[in-house]
């Protein structure tokens, strides 16, 4: 077919097919085992698969609300008050999304104008600079220290300008496994005060944390939560993320402007799993005992490559972790992940693509939200190379 239209001009030019779908594709092309994309490879809780299939049998087929069912919605307000100390209004200050990323680009979408300049810290989850760039703005970079992955925000402090919008926090942190602590948020908190300055928080392994730490959500800091759009994701949180759930928390006048993006992005969101979410969040047991579950995950995936040639710095949260490979070989973080998809049947995510200069540090992120036969087959295969 002819080309169409050779005038149009790309919006994200620099932007390609996403990483994780190539090497998912890789993986699935080479038969390797897939620790690359962030989903778990086992089934989520029977109870959740029958309230979804009784709501639909009950005929709960058809658009739900707009901003989502209130039982829901008043679910969450009770659980953001119950381990936060925060109060949201349901009806005004809670949105139901299709995942975390439609809640994400939502927020940023509905705040963000031509000219703004948003603050994303790297190694970056891929979507947020997209999702700025489409609105006409600058992502300001601000590189995480390494080893350790900390926040230096005496770096922060010399980016802000009059056109800083916006400042996206992950925690914990997606690829990094860095999780922010008290002292991050009391920074941001005064980085931030006397300012119009809008907080993206990006929450959605808040279970997932490890070491007995605690989560850090700024809906602990009136400061901070004033000002920010939080976002999370029941894929994460239920094992289900082909679901696409997700919810936005935020104070009523961001959350005015934020639904009308919402409404046209998408209106509303699955009405038979709102629903079932709803009846499996009365226990809360579902995410409290997240923690354990997953941190026995990392120590078993930690313990089983304990002798390979991958270094380690245990992830402190979320289900990832990176191993670094500089004792292996010098290639390319892109051509190492490659190679070890293709001969060693191993797939994982090379850390330069969460990098907007592709910066390789000879790391590769591996998630460990699988079962523990997939782990011990993985690390098999690892401790190969």
């Amino acid at each position: 077919m002819p080309a169409y239209p050779s005038q149009i001009k790309s919006k994200l030019p620099k932007t390609g097919t996403s990483i994780f779908s190539v090497m998912s594709a890789l993986a699935e092309e080479h038969k390797a085992i897939n620790l690359s994309q962030g989903f778990p490879d086992f089934l989520c809780d029977e109870k959740l698969i029958s309230l979804v299939e009784y709501y639909m049998r009950k005929g709960l087929n058809q658009y739900a609300p707009m901003p989502g069912i209130l039982s829901l919605r008043e679910a969450i307000a009770a659980k953001a008050e119950n381990l936060y100390g925060a109060k949201y209004n349901p009806e005004k200050e809670i949105t139901i999304t299709s995942g975390g990323t439609e809640a994400i680009y939502a927020a940023i979408t509905s705040v963000i104008e031509a000219d703004d300049e948003v603050i994303i810290f790297e190694p970056a989850y891929d979507c947020y600079a997209p999702a700025v760039e489409l609105n006409g703005a600058r992502a300001i970079y601000v590189e995480l220290t390494t080893p350790s992955y900390e926040i230096n925000w005496n770096d922060v402090k010399k980016l802000i300008t009059q056109r800083t919008k916006m400042i996206i926090i992950n925690t914990p942190h997606n690829p990094t496994g860095m999780v922010m602590s008290a002292q991050d948020m009391k920074q941001l908190q005064k980085l931030t005060q006397n300012t119009d300055i809008i907080i993206l928080s990006d929450e959605v392994y808040e279970h997932i944390i490890f070491d007995g730490a605690d989560h850090q959500s700024v809906m602990r800091y009136p400061k901070l939560a004033e000002r920010s759009f939080v976002i999370f994701s029941f894929g994460k949180t239920y094992h289900n993320t082909g679901w696409k759930m997700g919810y936005c928390l935020a104070p009523e006048e961001l959350m005015r402007e934020m639904r009308k993006a919402h409404q046209f992005i998408v209106f509303s969101t699955n009405t038979p799993f709102q629903y079932a979410f709803a009846d499996m969040m009365k226990d809360p047991s579902h995410y409290l005992n997240l923690r354990k579950f997953y941190e026995e995950k990392r120590n078993l995936f930690l313990k089983l490559i304990a002798d390979s040639k991958f270094k380690a710095k245990p992830a402190s949260g979320s289900y990832f972790q990176m191993l670094g490979y500089k004792g292996i070989s010098n290639e390319k973080d892109t051509d190492f992940a490659v190679r070890l998809t293709k001969e060693i049947g191993v797939a994982s995510i090379p850390s330069s693509a969460f990098y907007h200069h592709a910066v390789d540090r000879k790391m590769l992120r591996f998630c460990f939200a699988k079962s523990d036969e997939t782990l011990e087959r993985a690390a098999e295969r690892l401790r190969s190379v």
